[in-house]
């Protein structure tokens, strides 16, 4: 009796796992860079609600470019991959202050993780269709924002 309990417990779980690897390996795949195209509103960083800091990412590809606003300042980077899929750009912006805490906390970690290099994903997130964005050391979540002409910040 105990054996067979023990078998269809482990049944149960296999099917579990597979059912999960399945379903998250659904959720994500990997971007080019011409699908990035357009603005892209930050969402979620690391796990916490940032959308209230309002940064935002448009990506050019035509171009290799990327500018937007982290939260604090416009900004403006170039886009350069290595042999690994991974993209990386320094951003450069002008240093004015912060309005809020929630600015401050979005502007340094978009920063360290565009400088550090990171990978783009399609992921869905809590029924939403974006893109994650993740480094060694941050997650970021975005949104697609409306289509219609890009805006451009310089």
């Amino acid at each position: 009796m105990f054996t067979k309990m023990l078998s269809q417990k482990t049944v149960m779980l296999t099917l579990l796992v597979s059912l999960s690897t399945t379903y998250l390996s659904a959720q994500t795949q990997n971007v080019d860079l011409d699908d990035l195209q357009g603005n892209w509103h930050l969402r979620t960083m690391d796990g916490k609600d940032v959308r209230k800091a309002r940064a935002i990412l448009d990506f050019d590809a035509e171009h290799n470019r990327i500018n937007g606003f982290d939260g604090c300042n416009p900004v403006l980077g170039e886009l350069k991959t290595d042999d690994k899929s991974m993209l990386y750009t320094k951003l450069s912006a002008k240093s004015m202050a912060c309005r809020q805490s929630i600015h401050q906390y979005v502007r340094t970690r978009l920063h360290t993780t565009m400088k550090e290099g990171f990978t783009v994903t399609k992921t869905t997130k809590d029924g939403m269709e974006g893109i994650t964005i993740r480094s060694s050391k941050h997650e970021l979540f975005f949104k697609k924002m409306g289509q219609g002409k890009e805006k451009k910040w310089f």
